[in-house]
């Protein structure tokens, strides 16, 4: 039988239970949200620009004279030295001109001697004398211009390079200035890519920093060239259409991987010193602007605009718009507003940045 006394307690009891778990569940009702502060370290960012890789040395192989061709020494893609002999001109014609012209030559020596001889003796002026060593002269010049052209008829590697196709075949008739084939030197790598004025006028601000000359070559197959290139000149005038201007790298090519006319893309670092960081997270949009919940003295959210310098994985590089003490909240962005007070669990910025990889929505 339940008395008066047992029934107050059991009253009792069942109040201060109710209380403690109303307490309970508006302890659970306000949990602590992550924040964290501004990380400051030197980071860059990684800039990319297509890109049209050319030889250093890239020539059209003409034929000097004309008349049949005689031999081709070379095959198309092969790797040939300097000096070596690509072609050969039938030398028939010009192998008789040089006899021509030696016979001549001679016959000029003799008239210059005999002239001489006549001359020491006074029977004939030194007027005469000049006349016949000027013929002399003359005849030793065309054996000269013979030699030459018949030399021509020789076509050797002008340097050590690639041979591309061949435009013509062994007893074609060509004629002088006739394509023969085209030869590149491709034992270094001119790389040439377009940037925007702004990219380039914060380059020419910066031009005594080596690192920022620096970059590298990202393949078609999308693997990076294992040579690093160095930017080396920048052209003259900007292309008004495009507001760009065209750099030029140099990459050495020692195993001869890359060929002229390829393609690919530049990547160039641009440093950033003792950048203010935060994660990516942490900032909402509204409007085309970028905002963070900080987290003031009395602990009340205030949405404060910050500017966006760039972004890396995962980081924001911050412009303007906080303090290095400044607590900004990492969740809940959505189920807040300003002016809220909440409690925070403050994270080290060094800590947050390590899990960043793992942090998912």
């Amino acid at each position: 039988m339940i008395t008066k006394a047992s029934l107050v307690l059991v009253l009792i009891a069942t109040l201060l239970s109710g209380c403690q778990q109303t307490k309970t569940e508006k302890h659970e009702e306000t949990p602590k949200l992550e924040a964290t502060t501004p990380l400051r370290e030197d980071t860059f960012i990684t800039k990319e620009y297509v890109c049209q890789i050319r030889a250093i040395r890239h020539i059209e192989v003409r034929a000097l004279e004309k008349g049949y061709l005689q031999n081709i020494f070379v095959d198309e893609g092969q790797l040939v030295h300097q000096g070596q002999p690509m072609f050969k001109i039938m030398p028939n014609i010009y192998q008789a001109e040089l006899l021509k012209a030696k016979a001549e030559a001679n016959t000029m020596n003799i008239e210059y001697l005999n002239t001489s001889g006549l001359a020491d003796k006074k029977i004939v002026s030194a007027n005469e004398l000049a006349l016949a060593k000027a013929k002399l002269d003359k005849a030793n010049a065309e054996v000269k211009l013979a030699e030459t052209h018949l030399g021509f008829t020789d076509i050797n590697a002008p340097f050590d390079g690639i041979m591309d196709l061949l435009q013509v075949r062994n007893g074609s008739l060509i004629d002088e200035g006739d394509l023969l084939t085209t030869l590149s030197d491709i034992s270094k790598l001119w790389v040439y890519f377009n940037v925007p004025e702004a990219e380039y006028l914060d380059f020419k601000m910066h031009k005594n920093d080596e690192e920022r000359k620096k970059v590298q070559l990202r393949m078609a197959n999308g693997k990076i060239f294992n040579q690093p290139g160095e930017i080396s000149t920048i052209e003259a005038d900007f292309d008004n259409s495009s507001g760009n201007i065209e750099f030029r790298a140099t990459f050495p090519n020692p195993d001869k991987l890359l060929r002229h006319g390829e393609t690919g893309t530049i990547l160039m670092n641009k440093p950033y010193k003792n950048a203010q960081l935060i994660p990516q997270k942490a900032v909402f949009e509204i409007m085309d602007k970028n905002y963070v919940y900080v987290i003031n003295k009395e602990g009340k959210l205030e949405q404060r605009m910050v500017k966006v310098e760039a972004d890396i994985p995962h980081l924001f590089i911050i412009k303007e718009g906080l303090q290095d003490d400044d607590k900004i909240l990492l969740e809940g962005l959505r189920k807040v507003h300003s002016g809220e007070e909440v409690q925070i669990d403050l994270r080290p910025p060094e800590k947050v940045r390590s899990e960043l990889e793992l942090y998912t929505e």
